[in-house]
């Protein structure tokens, strides 16, 4: 009986260590897929993390070069700077939004004096003198003065303000599908665009433009890795821990005897 006992251990714990290795390559794939087509470091290092723990809570000695590749592999994903993708995809799409209400920079005005500058009130005066500062005050107020840091803006005629919005809204929704497939260069180049001609043709000085350059200077200042890391010591250790477990169910003779550490 207690031989009996023994080889039914043996059967049943290459089949336990199987069905871990088996969730451990599919977790492992996974979190390979989402770092290669989606970026997400986030995503594959939780993963990690997760298979780590399980492994841990197993407490096989075989595990053991398995468990080091995947600290290898998350110290690697730890260093990876931080990209709130989500974040900054909703700040493109907001900005791609508020296109259609910015004011142009041709309508841009200089707000009109206060009344602390305001002249004091007249003095009494005759009927005759009165017709007189009032045609003065009527003529002094066909021609006004206003002083802009800004060059003249450019006139755009109503078909050319159309394809301007257009335009501007591509290049922000360009950025958007660059900053998703991590293309850094596009992504900067579409972000510098837009931000230049956000300051040529709009009101800088209006409070909806505003919000949009603080979002454009804010994309401007990330930066993207150029090249993201692989799980390529997980992936070969899970690999080694398969092909042997394989070659010890080919071959039961090698399996270690009871007592013995796998």
């Amino acid at each position: 009986q207690q031989a009996a006992l023994e080889n039914f251990y043996r059967d049943l714990s290459p089949s336990r260590d199987e069905l871990a290795l088996t969730e451990v390559e599919q977790t492992l794939n996974l979190a390979s897929q989402q770092l290669a087509l989606a970026g997400n470091v986030q995503s594959a290092l939780a993963a990690l993390q997760l298979t780590d723990a399980k492994l841990a809570r197993l407490d096989r000695p075989r595990f053991a070069p398995l468990r080091r590749a995947l600290a290898a592999d998350m110290d690697r994903l730890k260093a990876v700077p931080y990209v709130d993708v989500a974040g900054l995809a909703g700040k493109l799409d907001a900005a791609i939004a508020s296109v259609d209400a910015l004011p142009l920079a041709h309508d841009e005005r200089v707000e009109e004096p206060g009344a602390a500058a305001a002249a004091p009130p007249p003095l009494p005066h005759t009927a005759w003198q009165q017709f007189w500062r009032d045609l003065w005050n009527d003529a002094k107020g066909m021609v006004r003065i206003e002083h802009s840091e800004r060059p003249a803006a450019p006139l755009l005629l109503p078909s050319q303000q159309y394809f301007l919005r257009e335009n501007l809204q591509l290049r922000l929704l360009s950025a958007r599908n660059a900053l998703l497939a991590r293309n850094d260069a596009i992504f900067r180049s579409d972000v510098k665009a837009a931000d230049a001609w956000v300051r040529k043709f709009f009101d800088v000085h209006a409070k909806s433009v505003q919000p949009l350059l603080a979002s454009l200077a804010q994309l401007k200042a990330t930066s993207m890795p150029a090249t993201l890391p692989e799980l390529t010591q997980s992936l070969a250790a899970a690999a080694t821990l398969r092909a042997n477990l394989d070659r010890i169910a080919m071959h039961p003779a090698e399996r270690p005897p009871a007592g013995v550490p796998r």
